[in-house]
């Protein structure tokens, strides 16, 4: 599987998980989030792949730029639009072609070193952002909207899914 591939599978659980929420669990404040939202944890994932699709176009992606659309955040069928409109350009991506990331370390310092990366690794980079904030928003929905049904796989990265399935195996022998 490579960084497309990855990318494929991680927008198909979140396709999945905006079809299951209903909109007062995606837009209701969650104290575990200290007051965010389980709509501006996707907006975040989102707001970085758009971040890297806008950027591959000109080799420069900046994270720090993001626009930050408060309508993903308010809105799961917004959510979905964009997430589709990702999944269709992904596809297009050449994964091997060279990019250039500012970073940014500290809201206090005005120095933003570039570095050189790739496509790939850039996408390699947003499928791991995303696992991580699709672990919040799924601590967070068990929390405090437990009648609301999530896959126990959601935000577990595919190394720990394979390390237990092979821990089962081993069990079961």
């Amino acid at each position: 599987m490579d960084a497309r591939e990855g990318t494929l599978l991680i927008t198909s659980q979140m396709f999945t998980l905006l079809d299951t929420i209903p909109k007062y669990v995606y837009t209701r404040p969650v104290s575990l989030f200290h007051g965010s939202t389980v709509g501006q944890h996707f907006r975040h994932i989102l707001e970085f792949y758009t971040c890297l699709l806008e950027g591959s176009s000109s080799d420069y992606v900046n994270y720090g730029s993001r626009q930050r659309n408060e309508a993903i955040s308010d809105d799961p069928y917004v959510a979905k639009e964009v997430l589709d409109t990702i999944t269709s350009a992904i596809q297009n991506l050449e994964t091997g072609r060279i990019v250039k990331v500012q970073s940014e370390f500290s809201e206090m310092d005005d120095d933003h070193p570039i570095y050189v990366s790739s496509i790939g690794r850039e996408l390699q980079y947003a499928f791991d952002h995303a696992v991580h904030h699709l672990a919040i928003i799924r601590m967070g929905v068990e929390a405090h909207f437990p009648e609301v049904p999530v896959d126990p796989d959601l935000g577990v990265a595919p190394s720990t899914l394979k390390h237990r399935r092979t821990q089962a195996v081993e069990a079961d022998m």
